[in-house]
């Protein structure tokens, strides 16, 4: 034991002396870094679905789907996502990890191959390790030639450059596309269901992913497609069997999320315009970031103690951003991951641009 302690005390100690030792940081100030893309974690009606669930269906389900954990309002609620994504079926997951988890040990076996981008989120990277498939990890967007057969894996929006895969591209291949759509979904596509809806390509995906816990404001995770993946997935996904159920009044939450998108559209145009605005303001500021209307916009500092310096620098003056570093980015590259949602305004992202371009230099 003293070896061990010896040990791991020394790696903490490399990590500090690295700039690489994460704090856990409660929210405080303006929230510029969190997933809650479209408000909804604290809608009125969202809360009370979800305080009326619990006074009548329980805190906790109490057991696995398979078990006693099973409720009405998780098979109600999974016909209606999945009707929501244009797709046969859907199945809940406590969360995205998970959900990923299992789309990869499940579908792919000993004979495949995975191809997998460079900057996928880690769920998707340890999905694919636990896999009996062959793996191959191609430079971020550009796969190269991706043989029929294959499972061509990717996140619609990547969760920390906030750019979009080239999911037409991809549809061609005639490989077995699986999309994580944990940054698009509530924000892209007519009905808000994410960039498979925007792009068309619905018919060329084998399934996908969406999380609930970023732009529906609530937790866990669907997987959507065909009924047949679906049902193999119920059989077999290891994180689904062997997992308790999330608590019933999370379906009830997530029930009114669907209520609010689908009545609030303003939500998801709101957004997008605010990440176009704020993006002007950077570039007209000199400060380099991509064009375009994602939610997540980076801004590249390189060494970490400039990052952490800088975040710092912005969360004194009352604003919430987070300086990302390795193993989360690629070394060199620690980033203020900005991330826009609907409670913003002009004016608070004007003081934000003002503020960063003064401790910027």
């Amino acid at each position: 034991m003293q070896q061990l302690e010896q040990r791991l005390r020394a790696r903490l100690l490399e990590l500090e002396r690295e700039g690489l030792l994460r704090t856990r940081r409660p929210p405080q100030g303006i929230d510029l870094s969190s997933n809650d893309y479209l408000g909804l974690s604290s809608h009125p009606l969202i809360k009370e679905r979800m305080a009326a669930a619990v006074c009548s269906l329980g805190a906790g389900s109490t057991g696995s789907r398979l078990l006693r954990g099973e409720r009405e309002c998780f098979s109600q609620l999974e016909r209606r996502f999945a009707a929501f994504k244009g797709t046969e079926r859907a199945l809940y997951f406590s969360s995205g990890y998970l959900a990923n988890l299992a789309v990869l040990t499940t579908f792919p076996e000993a004979e495949d191959t995975i191809y997998s981008d460079e900057l996928n989120h880690a769920s998707l990277i340890d999905g694919a390790r636990l896999s009996r498939a062959g793996r191959v990890v191609f430079p971020h967007a550009c796969p190269g030639k991706v043989p029929k057969g294959a499972f061509l894996i990717t996140e619609s929006i990547f969760s920390m450059d906030g750019d979009f895969a080239p999911l037409q591209e991809y549809a061609k291949f005639g490989a077995a596309l699986i999309v994580d759509e944990a940054h698009s979904v509530g924000i892209y596509g007519e009905r808000g269901s994410g960039l498979i809806e925007e792009t068309g390509i619905g018919d060329a995906v084998l399934v996908s992913i969406n999380t609930a816990g970023k732009a529906l404001g609530v937790a866990g995770a669907f997987v959507a497609g065909p009924a047949w993946a679906i049902e193999h997935l119920a059989q077999r996904a290891r994180t689904f069997i062997f997992s308790t159920a999330m608590p019933p009044a999370v379906a009830a939450a997530l029930d009114a999320s669907l209520d609010v998108m689908e009545a609030e559209p303003e939500r998801r145009s709101r957004v997008r315009f605010l990440a176009r605005y704020l993006r002007d303001r950077l570039r007209d500021a000199e400060i380099s970031v991509a064009s375009g209307d994602s939610p997540i916009i980076p801004v590249i500092l390189g060494e970490n103690d400039r990052a952490m310096a800088i975040a710092g620098e912005l969360q004194q003056a009352g604003f919430d951003i987070r300086a990302i570093r390795p193993p989360t980015v690629a070394p060199g590259t620690a980033r203020l991951r900005i991330s826009v949602n609907v409670g913003l305004s002009e004016d608070i992202l004007d003081r934000f641009v003002e503020k960063l371009c003064a401790v910027y230099s």
